[in-house]
């Protein structure tokens, strides 16, 4: 049988585009909502087990980016710029004041674009995990071809058992959910996304973002090591770094309640 979204499905037109979402929770005039940007192959649903979590404090939007999900994958339009326009037009369509953009992976990127290219349209940045890639150097640490892999075997119906091989340690509601909306997310957006790794810089936006900045690590992630760790805060010292034990790069999958803390203690997020 099919997972089911607990959240509210919704549809947003923003930088010439129909986008979707799930929303969890209730608004909360002491507190922003908080806007999930997920990584390079996770539909907003996938997101759900921490959605639901924080939605205990306020407002969640997780996103379906472009080319994933029930969002939109027009050919080509997969640069940092053009992912950032679609969340600033998706805040804006949902009339939301200054939310909390939380992003992992690919999506801590965009959150970082997001930071410099549409100043003021959050109250604060979570980034979680970015892949720090960009000219010059080390390529991401999950190659283009074990993408496509994973990819093909989803468009032929893989299971909740072949999805394990590359997560050994997620739940099995998990896995079995991305066995069902991997084929969501569309090849080309994919290849066009993990190209751009090798030639957009993440520092050249990380080190112009100014506080509220969180950037949170998995402590046994091959994504963020611990020179990349002592580069992001070398170059911009302003930001709250914060390390979770016991996580990789997926980290909520791999130790939910350490990452949840993380972001429901960031100042915009945390009760008076």
């Amino acid at each position: 049988m099919a997972i089911e979204a607990r959240g509210e499905r919704g549809f947003v037109e923003a930088n010439g585009l129909r986008l979707s979402y799930l929303a969890y929770g209730e608004e909360r005039l002491d507190r922003p909502a908080i806007v999930i940007a997920p990584g390079i192959t996770s539909p907003a649903i996938t997101w759900e087990f921490v959605a639901e979590r924080l939605a205990a404090d306020t407002r969640v939007y997780a996103l379906d980016i472009r080319g994933r999900g029930a969002s939109d994958g027009p050919p080509s339009g997969y640069s940092l710029p053009d992912y950032a326009a679609d969340v600033a037009g998706t805040i804006a369509a949902l009339g939301l004041e200054r939310p909390v953009l939380l992003g992992h992976s690919m999506g801590a990127r965009i959150g970082a674009a997001l930071g410099v290219l549409h100043p003021g349209i959050t109250s604060g940045l979570v980034l979680a995990d970015p892949p720090l890639t960009g000219p010059g150097r080390e390529r991401y640490n999950i190659s283009l071809e074990s993408f496509r892999q994973q990819l093909h075997e989803a468009y032929a119906g893989t299971t909740a058992a072949e999805v394990r091989r590359y997560y050994p340690r997620w739940s099995e509601r998990e896995l079995q959910l991305r066995a069902e909306v991997l084929p969501s997310c569309l090849e080309h957006a994919i290849v066009q996304t993990h190209e751009h790794f090798d030639v957009e810089d993440f520092f050249a936006y990380w080190r112009e973002l100014s506080p509220p900045l969180l950037l949170i690590y998995g402590e046994e992630s091959p994504a963020v090591s611990a020179a990349g760790v002592a580069e992001l805060q070398a170059a911009n010292p302003a930001a709250q770094v914060v390390g979770i034990p016991d996580a990789g790069h997926m980290i909520p999958w791999e130790n939910l309640q350490d990452f949840v803390t993380a972001v429901r203690e960031f100042r915009p997020l945390a009760a008076d």
